[in-house]
């Protein structure tokens, strides 16, 4: 069926919740149905949080040092 929400990349957890949504947002689902396609979509919700704060640890900004090097130092918001 479908894949452990952990192992789906960022661009297919975003796809599936958009899915959902969509399904949501139709209407016409019986309640339990409904029920587990929201609580599916906000685990999918949580793991796409989880990546974009993964990627954005690993992002480095290059910045010039006193001596005029290159070097990298770690994103700050």
């Amino acid at each position: 069926m479908d894949k452990a929400i952990q192992e789906l990349t960022f661009e297919e957890a975003l796809m599936e919740l958009e899915r959902i949504v969509r399904a949501l947002e139709g209407g016409g689902l019986p309640l339990e149905e409904a029920m587990a396609l929201y609580e599916r979509g906000r685990a999918l919700a949580d793991r796409c949080q989880q990546l974009l704060q993964e990627a954005q640890l690993r992002v480095q900004l290059l910045e010039r040092n006193e001596s005029g090097a290159i070097q990298l130092t770690p994103f700050e918001e």
